[in-house]
C-alpha cells in the first residue's frame, strides 16, 4: 500500500491510524499482508489506506473509514481477527492502534 488514499473530506469520515514495530524476519507477514490489503479493499466502508514502514522496522498505516460502526465490523472480521493474532505471537514487537475522527482536510497537489 503506498501513495495517497481516496478522498476523505465530507463527514463523519474516520482514521485508524495503526504504528508498529515488526519483529526480525518475514514469517509469513507479507503474503498475509498482501491478503488483508485485497480483503479490505472490497470491505463496506473502507475508503483507502496510506502505509509505510523503515528500515528501523517501524510502520504506520492510517486506513480512512466511513464510519465507526464499519470500523468495527472490519475490526470483527474473522480472516483479520485471525492477522492480528498472527501480528501480535508473530510479527511485531508492539503496536499501538488509534481512531480518530477526520475534522477537516487540505491538500496540495503540483
Amino acid at each position: 500500500m503506498s501513495g495517497f488514499a481516496a478522498d476523505t473530506c465530507g463527514s463523519d469520515r474516520y482514521a485508524v491510524i495503526f504504528t508498529s514495530k515488526r519483529t526480525e524476519g518475514d514469517k509469513g507477514y507479507e503474503n498475509t499482508s498482501n491478503r488483508i490489503v485485497e480483503l479490505v479493499s472490497h470491505f463496506k466502508g473502507f475508503l483507502g489506506a496510506e502505509s509505510v514502514r523503515g528500515a528501523d522496522g517501524f510502520g504506520i498505516t492510517v486506513s480512512y473509514w466511513d464510519s465507526l460502526k464499519s470500523i468495527e465490523e472490519w475490526k470483527n472480521n474473522a480472516e483479520h481477527a485471525k492477522a492480528k493474532q498472527s501480528g501480535i505471537n508473530e510479527w511485531y514487537e508492539e503496536y499501538r492502534i488509534r481512531i480518530c475522527r477526520i475534522e477537516s482536510e487540505t491538500s496540495f497537489t503540483k
